[in-house]
């Protein structure tokens, strides 16, 4: 029996598979997490010095995704490939390196296993199939952009917008909504924050979001349909202000100390897209409609 057929046949394997396949990306996505902003800010200052007509830095060692390999901040010790594997390798050293003994940080194998465990209740949604798939790309390029903004309140288009294409051209194949709704989807979903913000920058002069939150509501409609964004931005809204508050009392922080929107708004989009229609058929047989 061909490989795919088992697995169409087998959603036990197939929901295994996707465990195995999201611990291999979740420790792919602790590189993203980690190097992505830094890349950018590099690339950042590089075009500003080109800008202001200032002398090049001198070039330095590669970096990028793959270059320089993994090694440990502490000693350079590189990274071998049994060190490496997912969470095992974390649990078989004793979360230290071998080489120097200083501690690994618990939030590598903690983001490997929670891209796992996102990866396995996907395929067992959806079931061997296109939108298993899909949603598999999505889950974890919302995963990655929402660890960064919680890092450094910054949403990187190199993640945003590839994604809010994909969004638009899986559903040209009617794969999650019509591509008709996703395209108003991504129009509304880019307006309706973008209202939001130069309402609030009216009335107090200072901006209460960035613009890469527009962008990311623009992609959840890609993927959703217009129909997902009233219940995304109410459960963005409503977990971001919940959290936020609890955030900012354990940090002994003041109220204008910002808040990444970003991590909300795709947990939210995520809730909506695998369970809208049951949310808002639940609410209003609730309130009597």
């Amino acid at each position: 029996m061909p490989l795919s057929e088992y697995l169409a046949s087998s959603p036990l394997a197939f929901t295994l598979c996707a465990l195995i396949l999201g611990l291999v990306v979740g420790s792919f996505l602790n590189v993203v997490i980690h190097r992505l902003p830094k890349m950018l800010e590099a690339d950042w200052k590089t075009q500003a010095r080109d800008i202001l007509g200032l002398p090049a830095e001198p070039a330095g060692k590669t970096y990028n995704l793959l270059l320089p390999h993994s090694h440990c901040p502490h000693c350079d010790h590189k990274i071998r490939s049994w060190e490496n594997i997912p969470v095992i390798s974390y649990l078989v050293l004793g979360g230290k390196c071998s080489a120097c003994k200083a501690p690994i940080s618990k939030r590598y194998p903690l983001v490997e296993l929670a891209c796992g465990l996102l990866s396995a209740f996907v395929a067992l949604h959806f079931g061997f199939g296109w939108q298993a798939g899909a949603f598999l790309l999505l889950t974890w390029g919302l995963f990655a952009m929402s660890m960064i903004d919680a890092d450094h309140q910054l949403l990187p288009d190199a993640l945003v917008l590839p994604l809010l294409w994909l969004g638009l051209i899986v559903n040209a194949f009617g794969l999650f909504t019509s591509l008709t709704d996703a395209l108003w989807g991504a129009v509304a979903g880019y307006l309706v924050l973008w209202l939001v913000f130069w309402l609030f920058k009216l009335v107090t002069g200072k901006e209460g979001m960035g613009h890469g939150d527009f962008k990311l509501l623009a992609m959840l409609g890609a993927w959703g349909g217009w129909q997902i964004l009233p219940l995304t931005v109410l459960l963005s809204s409503l977990v971001g202000a919940i959290l936020g508050v609890i955030m900012l009392r354990m940090r002994n922080a003041s109220n204008s100390t910002p808040i990444p929107f970003g991590p909300y708004l795709a947990i939210a989009g995520w809730i909506a897209l695998l369970w809208g229609d049951q949310i808002t058929t639940s609410y209003m047989h609730f309130a009597g409609f």
